[in-house]
C-alpha cells in the first residue's frame, strides 16, 4: 500500500462522492419543486371554487403553468439552506475528532495505567502498531455497553484518531485476532478513510434533515399547533402537504444517500482487510477474527442505536442492512474470508466465554512485557525509495522493530508517558542536556516553574532517561502525545514555555529538540484546527524556494557524516527535474531551524505530489553517503510529521 496514493484515491473518492450526493441533492430538489407546484394547485383550486361560488369566476381555478421560476428559486434555496446547514451542524460536531465521535456512541476511554490484562494487551497491540506506522498514539476506547465483536477508527487526521472496541472484541479474541482487527482499522486510519468516513455521515445527514423536519410538521399540525377556522382549509391543506412532502422527499433522498455510503464502504472494507494482513502477514488472524464474528450468537451487531449514523466506520455489519442488502455497509462475512483463505469450508466457530490473557505473552515475537532484548540491527541500509515507501504503512519488519523498539524502553519511562503530569516530566527529561552544568540549570528551570514536587519526579526518572538510546527517544514521544492531550488549558501554555526554556538552555537547538517540537506542535494541533490541513499549492515551482531550504538544512546535516554538503544536496535536487534549475545550496544560516520551520509550514498546504517528490529527495541527502545517522533520521521523520505523513522509525 502507498500512502501517497491511498490519499489520492481518498481524494478522488471524495470528489466523485460530492458528485453523486449533488445528483441525490438535485434529486431531492426537483422531488420539492414538483410537489411545490401540486399543493400550489390544490390549494389554488380550493380557492378558486370559493371565490366561483361568490364571483363566479371560472378562470379562478384554472390550471398552473409547469414552469413557475420563482418556485423553484425558494425550493431550491430552502433545500440547500436546510442540507447544507445540517451538514456544517453535523461537520462541526465531529469537529473535535474521533474523540467526540467514540464519546458520543458511549466509549469509555481506556485508562493507560489499567492494570486489566485484557485493557493492557489492546493497549500494547495499538502501541506496536502506532510507533511502527509512525503516527501518534491514538486515544484508546471501548464501548462498554457492546458484548458483540467489533470496532471503529475515527478522526479528522492521524493526529486525532481514535480506535475504539467493543467489550466483546477483548474478552472473545485473542492476541493474534485482536491484531487482525487493528490492523484492519489502522488501514482506515493511514487510507483517509475516517475523513471520508464523516463527510459521508455530515452529508447523508444534510439530506434526512429534510424528512425530520416534515416529521416535525406533521407532528405539530396534529396536535392543534397550527390554529384553524372555517375559512383555513386551505392553509391547513397546505401545511399537512408540506409536510408529507417534505417526509417523502426527505427519506427517499436519504434512501439513495444511504445507497451510496454502503457502496463506498462495503469497496474499502475489502481493502482494509487485504492491508490488514499484509501488515500482519498473517491471514489467520483476521480470519479468525471474522470467523469469532460469524459463529457467535451476538456476531456484530450491536445494542446503541445511537451507533446507527456511523454504522460504516465499524470493523463488520453493526446493524440489520434494510432493503435486501443494498443498505448494507459491509460485505458478506463468507466473502471476506474467501477473499483471504480461497479455500474457506464455510465453518464458523463459536468464541469463548472469555479468552485466557493471564498466561499469554503480550508482544507478538513471545516476550513477557518488560522484558529487554537485544537492540536489533538493520540487515541493510534503507535505501530512499524505501524509506519513502514506509511512510504511512505497516509491515511485519516495521511492526517487529516497533516491539524492539519498545522492548528496550525502561518500563518507567512507558508508564511516565501514560500519565498527563508525569508526561510533561518525560519530555523534560529528554531534553536534559549531557552537560552537567547545563544540565542543573534545566534541572533549576523546571524547579522554578513547575514546582519542587515535578522536580523530585523529574530526578526519580532521571536514572531511566540516562540507559535510554537516542533512537527511542521519538517513539516516546509518539507514547507520550495522547496524556498530553488531556492537560488542562491552564496547564499546556506553562509546559511550552517551560518547554521552549529547556531547548534553548544551552544556546543551540538540536535536531532531536527541532523534531521534538515540530511533531509535539503538529500532533496537538497547536495554532490550527485538525481538519483545516487543505492542498492549496500544486506547483512545483511556487515552493521552489521551500524545497530549497529543506533539502539544504538535511545536506548541512549530512555533512556531519564525512560527505560534503554540495555533494549531499546535488544527489537531492537531481531527483527534482522540474526544479532542478531553480534549487541552490543555502548557507546554514539561511537554513536554519528558524528558516526550515516557516518552509515547512508553507510545504504542509502542498499537494501530494509535491510532498512525495520533496520527501524522495531529502530522502536522498541523507542517504548520499551510505550511512544514516540518529541526527540525520530524526530530523527527516520530523520533516516527514510536518507534512503530515507519518514515517515509521529507520533504526532500531
Amino acid at each position: 500500500m502507498d500512502f501517497f496514493e491511498a490519499q489520492a484515491r481518498a481524494k478522488k473518492r471524495t470528489s466523485r462522492l460530492v458528485i453523486l450526493f449533488a445528483f441525490a441533492v438535485g434529486g431531492t430538489i426537483a422531488a420539492g419543486y414538483f410537489s411545490a407546484i401540486f399543493l400550489f394547485g390544490q390549494v389554488s383550486n380550493q380557492q378558486g371554487r370559493h371565490r366561483r361560488y361568490v364571483e363566479d369566476s371560472p378562470a379562478a381555478g384554472a390550471p398552473r403553468a409547469l414552469w413557475q421560476p420563482k418556485i423553484f428559486i425558494v425550493v431550491t434555496l430552502g433545500t440547500l439552506g436546510i442540507v447544507g446547514l445540517a451538514s456544517l451542524y453535523k461537520w462541526h460536531e465531529f469537529s473535535g475528532g474521533g474523540s467526540a465521535v467514540a464519546e458520543s456512541v458511549g466509549g469509555r476511554r481506556v485508562d493507560p495505567h489499567t492494570i486489566d490484562l485484557k485493557e493492557r494487551r489492546l493497549l500494547n497491540v495499538v502501541e506496536e502498531m502506532a510507533i511502527a506506522s509512525g503516527i501518534t498514539m491514538p486515544t484508546v476506547y471501548i464501548l462498554e455497553a457492546e458484548p458483540a465483536i467489533n470496532a471503529f477508527a475515527a478522526g479528522l487526521t492521524t493526529n486525532d484518531a481514535v480506535v475504539a472496541v467493543t467489550r466483546g472484541t477483548i474478552e472473545k479474541l485473542n492476541r493474534e485476532e485482536l491484531q487482525g482487527v487493528i490492523g484492519h482499522e489502522f488501514s482506515h486510519i493511514l487510507n483517509g478513510d475516517m475523513r471520508l468516513n464523516l463527510k459521508l455521515s455530515a452529508l447523508v445527514f444534510g439530506i434526512l434533515v429534510i424528512g425530520l423536519a416534515g416529521r416535525g410538521i406533521i407532528w405539530a399540525a396534529s396536535r392543534g399547533r397550527v390554529r384553524s377556522d372555517k375559512n383555513s382549509g386551505g392553509a391547513i391543506l397546505a401545511v399537512f402537504g408540506a409536510g408529507i412532502a417534505m417526509l417523502l422527499i426527505g427519506y427517499v433522498g436519504y434512501f439513495f444517500g444511504r445507497l451510496i455510503q454502503a457502496a463506498v464502504s462495503r469497496q474499502r472494507e475489502f481493502l482494509a482487510d487485504a492491508s490488514a494482513v499484509q501488515f500482519t502477514r498473517n491471514p489467520e488472524g483476521l480470519t479468525g477474527a471474522l470467523k469469532k464474528i460469524g459463529g457467535f450468537a451476538l456476531g456484530s451487531s450491536l445494542a446503541s442505536n445511537k451507533s446507527a449514523a456511523i454504522g460504516h466506520f465499524f470493523f463488520a455489519q453493526g446493524f440489520q442492512s434494510n432493503f435486501g442488502g443494498l443498505w448494507a455497509t459491509h460485505p458478506p462475512l463468507d466473502e471476506r474470508i474467501r477473499a483471504i483463505e480461497p479455500r474457506f469450508d464455510g465453518k464458523m466457530f463459536d468464541p469463548p466465554e472469555v479468552v485466557d490473557v493471564a498466561h499469554a505473552p503480550f508482544s507478538a515475537a513471545g516476550f513477557a512485557p518488560g522484558a529487554v532484548r537485544p537492540a536489533k540491527i538493520p540487515a541493510h541500509l534503507p535505501t530512499p525509495a524505501s524509506m519513502v515507501a514506509s511512510i504511512g504503512t505497516l509491515s511485519p519488519e516495521t511492526i517487529a522493530n516497533a516491539d524492539a523498539l519498545l522492548a528496550n524502553v525502561p518500563p518507567r519511562l512507558r508508564t511516565a508517558a501514560r500519565s498527563p503530569f508525569e508526561s510533561t516530566l518525560l519530555l523534560f527529561g529528554l531534553l536534559l542536556d549531557d552537560d552537567e552544568t547545563v544540565r542543573a540549570h534545566q534541572r533549576a528551570m523546571v524547579g522554578s516553574r513547575s514546582g519542587s514536587e515535578a522536580l523530585r519526579a523529574l530526578e526519580e526518572l532521571e536514572p531511566s532517561l540516562r540507559s535510554l538510546g537516542p533512537e527511542h527517544k521519538l517513539p516516546l514521544l509518539q507514547l507520550a502525545i495522547p496524556a498530553l492531550r488531556n492537560l488542562q488549558p491552564s496547564a499546556l501554555a506553562p509546559f511550552l514555555e517551560t518547554l521552549d526554556e529547556l531547548v534553548h538552555a544551552d544556546g543551540r537547538l538540536s535536531t532531536f529538540e527541532f523534531a521534538l517540537q515540530k511533531i509535539l506542535t503538529r500532533s496537538l494541533a497547536l495554532g490550527r484546527a485538525p481538519q483545516t490541513g487543505v492542498p492549496q499549492i500544486y506547483s512545483f515551482n511556487a515552493v521552489a524556494h521551500e524545497i530549497s531550504v529543506v533539502l539544504s538544512a538535511l545536506a548541512h546535516t549530512a555533512s556531519n557524516s564525512g560527505l560534503g554538503a554540495e555533494a549531499a544536496f546535488a544527489a537531492g535536487a537531481d531527483q527534482l527535474k522540474l526544479v532542478a534549475g531553480k534549487l541552490q545550496l543555502l548557507s546554514p544560516d539561511a537554513s536554519d531551524f528558524a528558516q526550515l520551520d516557516a518552509a515547512l509550514d508553507k510545504l504542509s498546504t502542498a499537494s501530494g505530489p509535491i510532498k512525495q517528490r520533496t520527501l524522495f529527495a531529502g530522502a536522498y541527502v541523507v542517504g548520499a553517503d551510505g550511512a544514516i545517522l540518529i541526527a540525520e533520521a530524526e530530523l527527516i521523520r520530523a520533516i516527514a510529521a510536518a507534512l503530515d505523513c507519518p514515517m515509521p522509525p529507520l533504526l532500531a
